[in-house]
């Protein structure tokens, strides 16, 4: 009998020791990026986020930030430690410096050819890379609940995810109703000036407020910006995003090639003082948890006086 319990206590620390839980595989996330990769992190202590934009959705979601690319120390509303680690610029991050580093996760976009590339030379040497493409809001909101899936905290999703949806929601909601109105959605640079579709993140929004771009009918616009063509579809108005370091420059750029023209000042949008250069922080940099804003500011210069 005595033989016959210390079997079964045998046995039962036998089956105790397997069921026991990994710690580490535990604690691993495991989701599919933008690239369509499956991605498990089981470690994020060491975090590199290659884009400004992606470190803040990692910061509202409660991640701490071991290093960035150059990007991020201009232009976004990150708060990054003392210590933080320079790994590069945001089209071409040092992967050799990431490795070296002993970096474990790292964060990147999937939309620059720059970061893509780097993918196997980074999973080859063991270092657990992640993709995401962020141009809507919807994008934003997908890539905010995985990182807050990493990190534990749902709190914070509700907070910088779901209560900016209520925002943009009912931004959208009071844009409903409205007669609709034509737009013409430009892009200044310091060198020259383009007109952009709704294929992108101010212009996405645009529609989603009920707006019609010109640029998706005048397609030869998204090629040439012909004024000849602007005249012809005479928007009710003109928005203007800049892009690059220097924002004065790329005004004044918007200013001499198109504003200038006598043309131009006949355009309903001109005339009637709806010509409005958007905020860059807002509408070139992702707005993250400043989406509702950005919303609810279109909403307005669209529809306050109606």
């Amino acid at each position: 009998m005595k033989k016959v319990i210390t079997t079964l206590l045998l046995a039962a620390l036998m089956l105790t020791a397997c069921a026991k839980p990994d710690t580490e595989n535990t604690a691993a996330y495991t989701f599919t990026d933008s690239l369509g990769r499956e991605v498990k992190v089981s470690s994020h202590e060491k975090t590199v986020i290659t884009s400004g934009s992606l470190a803040e959705i990692w910061q509202l979601a409660g991640g701490e930030i071991y290093g960035v690319t150059s990007d991020a120390f201009d232009g976004h509303t990150l708060t990054l430690p003392e210590d933080v680690k320079s790994f590069g610029d945001v089209k071409n991050p040092s992967a050799e410096s990431i490795i070296a580093d002993g970096v474990d996760f790292v964060i990147m976009s999937g939309g620059i050819a720059g970061q893509v590339k780097l993918d196997e030379q980074l999973s080859s040497a063991g270092v657990t890379a992640a993709y995401f493409d962020v141009e809507d809001f919807d994008d934003y909101l997908a890539a905010l609940k995985i990182c807050t899936d990493i990190t534990g905290r749902g709190d914070l999703y509700a907070q910088n995810g779901e209560a900016v949806r209520e925002q943009v929601d009912a931004a959208v909601k009071k844009s409903e109703g409205h007669e609709t109105p034509n737009i013409l959605l430009l892009r200044a640079y310091s060198t020259g000036v383009k007109a952009k579709g709704s294929d992108n993140m101010t212009g996405k929004m645009l529609a989603d407020l009920g707006c019609v771009n010109i640029a998706d009918s005048e397609t030869s616009l998204l090629e040439d910006l012909s004024l000849e063509a602007i005249v012809r579809a005479d928007p009710d108005f003109v928005f203007v995003t800049t892009m690059g370091e220097d924002e004065a420059a790329a005004v004044a750029q918007y200013e001499s090639t198109l504003a200038s023209n006598p043309a131009w000042q006949e355009l309903t949008a001109v005339k009637n003082g709806r010509v409005h250069i958007l905020q860059k922080d807002l509408y070139h940099y992702k707005p993250n948890a400043r989406w509702g804003e950005a919303y609810e500011i279109l909403e307005e210069i669209l529809y306050e006086n109606e």
